[in-house]
C-alpha cells in the first residue's frame, strides 16, 4: 500500500509498505479520506512533537484523522462488518517504518470494542488499546469524505467538557482556523456567551463571527485586554489557546477574571515556557489539554452526529479543499505557507 513516509530530517515522500495483517478482534479499513492537522502533523513533520524525536523515531507514517470503509473482518468481530465507514483507523509499525498513527496510508485497522468487551477484556489491555474507545461507525446519511472533520469536533467537544466551559460562561479563544473555528461554533451551540475572537487573517474573524463569535479582532492590530474588557469589565471565564503560541497564554492572562482559566489546546513547538502572570488576578488556573483521551472523545461522537443530522453543523463550512493522496506533499507545502486556511482533505 501506499503511504506518506516523514524522514529522519523531516522530509515528506510517499512511499510503500505492506497492508496490514488483521488480528481475530481488528478490522482491515481501506481509507477514503483523512484530515490535514495543521498542529500534531506539522510539529511531528519538524520533530517538534512530544513523543517523536528524529533520532529515535523517523521514519515514520503520519495522519491521525482518517476515515475508511472495512474490507475485512477478523474471526471474532462482532461489531463491525465488511462496508462499514469507520473514524480513526490507525496503522501499526512495521519493520523500519515507525507510526504516528499512519492515517495517511491506504489501509488501516480498526479494533473492534464490542467484542472485546463482550469478551472480558478491557481498554488497556494488549488487545484493548485506547484508540478503539474513538473508532465509531460513521451512518451512511453522513458523507463519508467531509466525515474527517467529526474527529475535530470530537476532539474539540471532549476538550469543551475538560475545560469546564458551560452555558452563559465568558470565553476569549486565540486562532480561528478549523480547530478554532470548531470550538467557537460548539461552544455558541452550548449556550457560552459572549465568545471573543482573535486571529491575524481578515477571512478567518469572518468565519468566526458565522459560527457564533459574539465579536472577532485583529489581534496585531488591536488591544485584546481592552476588546474583552468591553464585553467583560472583570475578564473572561476561560481564554483559549488554540494555535499553540507561548505568547499568547502569556497574553491570556491580562483577560481572565479572578479565578479563570487559561486553556491551552493549541499545540506548541516548545515544551518548555515562562509564565507571566502579572496582569492575571491573584487567583486563577490554567489546563493544558493537548490530547483528548480516547474514551471521552468516544463519548463525545453521539452528540456531534446529533448536530449533523439537525443541521447544526455543516462540516463543508470547516474545509478549504479536497486533495488527493498523489499531490500530498505539495499539499503539506502549502498548508505551511498559509495557502491553506481551513481544513484540507486528502482522499484516496
Amino acid at each position: 500500500m501506499k503511504t506518506l513516509i516523514v524522514g529522519k530530517n523531516g522530509e515528506l515522500s510517499t512511499g510503500e509498505t505492506e497492508i496490514p495483517v488483521i488480528g481475530d478482534y481488528q478490522a482491515l479499513v481501506k481509507m477514503i479520506a483523512c484530515g490535514m492537522c495543521n498542529g500534531t502533523d506539522t510539529k511531528i513533520i519538524h520533530g517538534n512533537f512530544k513523543g517523536f524525536s528524529y533520532e529515535n523515531d523517523y521514519p515514520l507514517m503520519l495522519g491521525h484523522e482518517g476515515v475508511g470503509r472495512v474490507v475485512e473482518i477478523g474471526k471474532k468481530v462482532t461489531g463491525y462488518k465488511v462496508g462499514d465507514v469507520v473514524l480513526l483507523p490507525f496503522t501499526l509499525p512495521v519493520p523500519g517504518l515507525n507510526s504516528a498513527w499512519g492515517g495517511y496510508s491506504e489501509y488501516g485497522i480498526v479494533h473492534d470494542k464490542k467484542a472485546l468487551t463482550d469478551a472480558g477484556y478491557a481498554p488497556g489491555h494488549a488487545l484493548f488499546p485506547d484508540c478503539a474507545l474513538a473508532q465509531n461507525v460513521v451512518p451512511p446519511d453522513i458523507d463519508p469524505v467531509d466525515a474527517v472533520l467529526m474527529i475535530t469536533f470530537k476532539e474539540v467537544l471532549s476538550s469543551v467538557r475538560t475545560f469546564g466551559i458551560g452555558t452563559n460562561e465568558s470565553v476569549a479563544i486565540f486562532g480561528c482556523g478549523p480547530v478554532g473555528l470548531a470550538f467557537i461554533k460548539i461552544m455558541n451551540l452550548l449556550g457560552v456567551h459572549p465568545i471573543i475572537a482573535f486571529d491575524i487573517d481578515d477571512s478567518k474573524l469572518d468565519a468566526a463571527i458565522k459560527h457564533g463569535a459574539t465579536a472577532a479582532y485583529d489581534n496585531t492590530k488591536v488591544d485584546a485586554v481592552k476588546c474583552v474588557r468591553e464585553f467583560c469589565p472583570d475578564g473572561v471565564d476561560y481564554a483559549v489557546d488554540a494555535v499553540g503560541v507561548l505568547e499568547l497564554i502569556n497574553t491570556s492572562f491580562g483577560l481572565i477574571r479572578d479565578r479563570g482559566t487559561v486553556c491551552c489546546y493549541g499545540i506548541s513547538a516548545k515544551q518548555t515556557m515562562t509564565l507571566d502572570w502579572s496582569a492575571a488576578s491573584y487567583n486563577w488556573n490554567i489546563c493544558f489539554q493537548q490530547m483528548p483521551r480516547k474514551n471521552e472523545e468516544g463519548a463525545a461522537h453521539s452528540q456531534v452526529l446529533a448536530w449533523l443530522r439537525s443541521g447544526a453543523i455543516d462540516l463543508k463550512d470547516f474545509i478549504s479543499e479536497y486533495v488527493e493522496f498523489k499531490d500530498i506533499v505539495e499539499a503539506f507545502g502549502r498548508l505551511e505557507q498559509g495557502d491553506i486556511k481551513l481544513k484540507c482533505v486528502i482522499t484516496y
